[in-house]
């Protein structure tokens, strides 16, 4: 049975979320909060822990903050979800969009379940101060490069090129986002200037 390109998204996008929640239950479930594992010497870790905020534990306006990007993170689900279905009918439209599109999708989408359901799952996930656990969930990280420590001549201390701690969903959506702005930004012009016309 020959799969339609449609069907090939959804399973390549179910794919890209189980990874994510299967990482994210492995270091939820085997590591202390805090506890770093060296995979690559100093330059790769896992380092757990709990990001209630965007991507690469960037924070973001409190708990008033959580619920707007909780609500963004749907909406947007929901609006790229559409668009890729709409995109898969279409056959003047590469392959590549469509991929770097459910990249982005399932990224969003790992990031809703941590957020909607781990408070409930693991109610010490909650955002400290929620007034319940659905929606304030905080994202499980587990990712770290510290690639190198640097001190410009104002800071009173070092910094870590790349300090953030990420986990698989952050990686989806970057990539994602990465690939469709240097191979497919020629397509999304084309369309930009079928939309002005």
């Amino acid at each position: 049975m020959r799969l339609s390109k449609g069907k090939w998204l959804v399973i390549l996008g179910a794919l890209l979320v189980v990874l994510d929640q299967v990482i994210k239950y492995l270091v939820k479930t085997n590591m202390d909060l805090g506890e770093t594992i060296d995979v690559i010497g100093e330059w790769f870790k896992l380092h757990f822990v709990l990001n209630k905020g965007m991507a690469f534990g960037m924070a973001f306006g409190g708990l008033v903050g959580k619920v707007a990007l909780s609500l963004f993170r749907i909406v947007l689900f929901g609006f790229l979800f559409w668009w890729i279905g709409k995109l898969a009918r279409r056959k003047d439209v590469p392959t590549g969009v469509l991929v770097g599109l459910t990249m982005i999708t399932a990224g969003a989408f790992g990031n809703i379940i941590d957020c909607f359901f781990y408070g409930l799952i693991w109610p010490e996930t909650i955002t400290p101060g929620a007034p319940f656990a659905f929606m304030f969930g905080q994202v499980v990280d587990m990712f770290y490069f510290p690639l190198f420590d640097y001190k410009l001549p104002w800071m009173e201390y070092p910094r870590t090129f790349f300090g953030a701690v990420f986990n698989f969903a952050d990686s989806c959506v970057t990539c994602g986002a990465i690939y469709l702005l240097l191979f497919q930004y020629k397509f999304f012009a084309k369309e930009e200037e079928k939309v002005a016309k």
